[in-house]
């Protein structure tokens, strides 16, 4: 293998990375806020892309645009779920029996609602942009790969600014430290929470939406990519916006050069790997082993 081609294989991780990161950072925000794992969370993704798929094939909307209108439909979708059923999980500070039950349950709810909307063929969006590329000396960068990326990354970007800059992100952050010290100081648990979820459930839908942009889609879509938001929420320490990014270039870096050892289809057995790796080695992720090496200097 040649410089060139690694270098062409690192351009591609990175790419993906940034889709990586915005399709996890949405159980992030729900873990960190509410202390539940969203198992719907693959129920979301599928939903997303299904929702572009019929902007763009019944009203010819722009695949990208449709991403961006995933994003409040999927969250006043969310602020619905969360009034409807996720208000009345009992608060814990640890995710719940009840918790998880509900939530795989509503991802099989959403999953057969799929098959019996758009039945069980591949769906596929395919714009002029899709074969395209950019040749910028011997590096090749595929053009829908570039607008996904540059899509997640300015949503990221976005989730920043609102986390800093915003009442509701210092009330988010603060649940995130210590709930019961944020509610002394005046947040509003239920709504911060309200909001968390929706937007949290607004970022899995764009992410899906995104997705659909690079590979084809069933009503099972959302299944392997929900075990990669798994692995890099782990590896980043569930609750770092930070270790998300880091999880998600982890991730993508070794999924994209493992294809130099190890066929394409056993993908899914190396995110499995890394996040039991994770768990043993690293259950802080990333985050907590970079707050050990602070205390110790």
């Amino acid at each position: 293998m040649t410089t060139v081609d690694v270098m062409n294989l690192f351009v591609s991780a990175v790419l993906l990375a940034g889709v990586y990161a915005a399709m996890s950072v949405g159980m992030t925000i729900i873990y960190g806020v509410m202390k539940i794992v969203n198992l719907a969370h693959a129920g979301f993704l599928m939903l997303g892309a299904y929702f572009v798929f019929e902007l763009y094939t019944q009203f010819h909307v722009d695949p990208l645009i449709g991403a961006l209108l995933a994003f409040p439909v999927f969250f006043s979708l969310g602020v619905g779920i969360h009034w409807l059923l996720i208000r009345r999980i009992p608060r814990s500070d640890q995710p719940t029996l009840t918790s998880l039950l509900l939530l795989f349950g509503l991802w099989l709810v959403l999953q057969n609602l799929g098959y019996l909307i758009w039945g069980n063929a591949d769906r596929a969006i395919l714009t002029p942009r899709t074969f395209s590329t950019l040749q910028i000396g011997p590096i090749i960068f595929p053009t829908i790969r570039l607008v996904v990326f540059g899509a997640a990354v300015a949503s990221l970007l976005a989730l920043e600014f609102v986390l800093h800059k915003t009442w509701f992100g210092r009330a988010v952050r603060a649940l995130m430290q210590n709930s019961d010290a944020g509610r002394l100081v005046g947040v509003n648990v239920e709504g911060t929470a309200r909001v968390a979820f929706g937007v949290g459930i607004a970022f899995a839908g764009t992410a899906g939406g995104l997705l659909a942009m690079m590979y084809s889609f069933t009503p099972d879509f959302g299944g392997s990519f929900l075990l990669r938001a798994f692995v890099i929420i782990v590896l980043g320490g569930l609750e770092s916006f930070a270790g998300v990014a880091i999880g998600s270039l982890i991730l993508a870096l070794v999924e994209t050069f493992s294809i130099l050892a190890i066929p394409a289809g056993y993908q899914p057995a190396i995110a499995f790997s890394l996040l039991v790796l994770a768990l043993v080695i690293l259950p802080e992720g990333v985050a907590g082993l970079w707050n050990k090496r602070q205390r110790w200097t």
